[in-house]
C-alpha cells in the first residue's frame, strides 16, 4: 500500500510544563497566532487562520521537567517557511530572543535551523529550495547531502 499523496500533516499537539511559557516562544517569538485557549491548560495555534497547525497542553504535563536525553519521543517539529528572507526572519526573532540554536544544516534541497523550545522539545525551522534547484547527478537522480549552513548569509537576506 502507498499513502495518498494528498496526505499531510495537519497539526502537532505538544505536552507542556508552563502554558504561558510555551505561548512566550510559539505565539510571542515564532509568531504563531492564538486561536483558542483553554485557561492555563491549552491553546491552540495556527498560521493564516488554520482551526491550529500547533496545539499546547498541560493536561498529563504540568510542571514537569523535559524528557531525558536518549530517551523515545518527539525529535521535533519541522516549521517550513515559504522562502529565505521569511526564515531569515524567524531566525532573526529567535536570535533576538536569546534562544541558542543548536545547529544550522544545508541539505541542498533545504536549509535547516535547529533550536529548542522551552520544554526541550526540538524545532526545526526550514525552508526547501525551489525543485529545480535540487542537486542531481548526471542521471538526475536526487543527490541530498548535509553541509553546514552559513547562518550569517542567511540572516542578511533581506
Amino acid at each position: 500500500m502507498s499513502i495518498d499523496p494528498r496526505v499531510d500533516i495537519g497539526h502537532v499537539h505538544l505536552k507542556v510544563s508552563d502554558l504561558d511559557r510555551a505561548l512566550g516562544f510559539w505565539h510571542g517569538v515564532l509568531g504563531f497566532d492564538i486561536f483558542a485557549r483553554y485557561e492555563d491548560e491549552a491553546a491552540f495555534l495556527s498560521a493564516g487562520g488554520y482551526h491550529h497547525h500547533i496545539g499546547l497542553n498541560t493536561w498529563q504535563s504540568k510542571g514537569a521537567p523535559p524528557p531525558p536525553p536518549h530517551s523515545t519521543g518527539l525529535f521535533h517539529v519541522a516549521i517550513r517557511y515559504p522562502d529565505r528572507s521569511t526564515l531569515a526572519a524567524a531566525v532573526r526573532a529567535v536570535l533576538e530572543a536569546g534562544i541558542a540554536l543548536d545547529g544550522a544544516s544545508d541539505y541542498g534541497v533545504s536549509e535547516a535551523i535547529y533550536l529548542r523550545d522551552p520544554d526541550g522539545n526540538g524545532v526545526e525551522l526550514f525552508r526547501d529550495r525551489p525543485r529545480e534547484e535540487w542537486p542531481t547527478d548526471a542521471d538526475g537522480n536526487l543527490t541530498m547531502f548535509t553541509a553546514r549552513l552559513d547562518v550569517d548569509s542567511l540572516l542578511a537576506t533581506s
